[in-house]
């Protein structure tokens, strides 16, 4: 069940949209803030609360790759693996950041601390290789860089 703090900012959310299933994507983002990611529970839940179909919200819920439909870590490591980010050395840097976490994409460290996964884009090619940690954006990066970030999520 939806707790009352995840219906009523879901519910805060249905006045700036014109029916309550065009808030579907923020009430995912609600869930997954108070939860950590989207279970099937959850998806049902979200589906009861907008008046939806389980699966029509488990199609919203798979195409944002932001929102995770498995557990992940404390933090999560999006390493983009754009065009850009490749050329600029985006694959060695997935292999220190896998090497230095002893994790691969789409795994969780044993004391559930990080989480690796790739990412489209990021938005940022001008300064590539990038990866996001939450919701900070690191650009220009080395193993050296990498290292003294990771450091600072422990």
């Amino acid at each position: 069940m939806l707790s009352e703090k995840e219906k009523k900012e879901i519910q805060h959310e249905f006045e700036h949209y014109e029916t309550k299933q065009a808030a579907c994507i923020e009430a995912l983002k609600i869930v997954q803030k108070y939860r950590g990611w989207i279970s099937n529970d959850a998806v049902k839940d979200i589906a009861a609360f907008l008046e939806m179909s389980p699966d029509e919200v488990d199609s919203v819920a798979s195409f944002y790759n932001l929102i995770f439909r498995h557990p992940v870590g404390k933090n999560v490591i999006l390493l983009c693996d754009s065009v850009s980010c490749w050329v600029m050395g985006s694959t060695s840097i997935g292999e220190h950041i896998k090497q230095k976490l002893n994790i691969d994409y789409g795994e969780t460290t044993e004391d559930k601390r990080f989480t690796l996964l790739p990412i489209a884009c990021l938005g940022t090619c001008d300064h590539a290789p990038a990866i996001m940690i939450n919701r900070d954006t690191f650009r220009d990066l080395t193993p050296e860089k990498i290292d003294r970030i990771i450091d600072r999520y422990k």
